[in-house]
């Protein structure tokens, strides 16, 4: 086994036990809508991708009525891609951090970013391993928040719902035709999600070199 297979299934083990946790976590949350929101919510901070998937899936078994269920995604992620761009423009105010990126870099970077905001955070909310670094950059940088907020709004309206629907017809083919075994299945989908999204994150920056 090649040490990218061996890191992809080490990637793929963990994805594993946080899906896990995040399904534990809405399972304690029992039928209580606001311990249900507040669920989904944290499991978008621990791994968007999953806690979508599951609170979808939860949704299509009736255990979560599904406007609650999508709310409750759509606010998580909406706060996690905000928070990302408040990190970024707390570090700028860290002297050892700031001291990396000179001002005039810091104005060539804002002013590039001001132009393409909308493809920015789009391109970033499809490939994944890109939104942490680019969020976090336009925080630090001073991207106008404005734009930066509809622009993420947009881009988790689009990621999410499209995700969720599918979700809910992969709940429901799990259910008819793996039943106990469903959440395994689940568990491989969100696996499957996460590699293939770095492969072809890695493979759009091979293309670009």
């Amino acid at each position: 086994m090649s040490r990218t297979d061996r890191a992809n299934c080490g990637k793929a083990f963990v994805l594993k036990m946080l899906a896990g946790s995040i399904a534990s976590i809405l399972v304690l949350a029992g039928h209580s809508p606001l311990f249900q929101a507040a669920a989904i919510i944290l499991g978008t901070f621990i791994l968007e991708d999953a806690a979508t998937v599951i609170a979808a899936m939860q949704a299509q078994q009736g255990a979560v009525p599904l406007p609650l269920a999508l709310g409750s995604l759509y606010a998580g992620i909406m706060l996690g891609d905000l928070g990302l761009y408040g990190l970024g423009r707390l570090s700028a105010h860290v002297r050892w951090v700031a001291r990396h990126l000179p001002p005039h870099r810091q104005e060539a970077i804002r002013a590039w970013i001001s132009g393409h905001i909308f493809r920015v955070v789009l391109v970033s909310r499809f490939l994944p391993g890109l939104r942490l670094p680019t969020y976090t950059t336009c925080g630090f940088v001073g991207a106008d928040l404005r734009p930066f907020a509809l622009a993420v709004v947009v881009a988790t309206l689009c990621w999410t719902s499209l995700l969720f629907t599918v979700s809910l017809k992969l709940g429901q083919f799990l259910m008819d035709h793996m039943g106990t075994w469903r959440w395994a299945g689940a568990i491989f989908f969100i696996a499957f999600i996460a590699v293939a999204g770095r492969v072809v994150a890695a493979g759009v920056q091979e293309a670009r070199r």
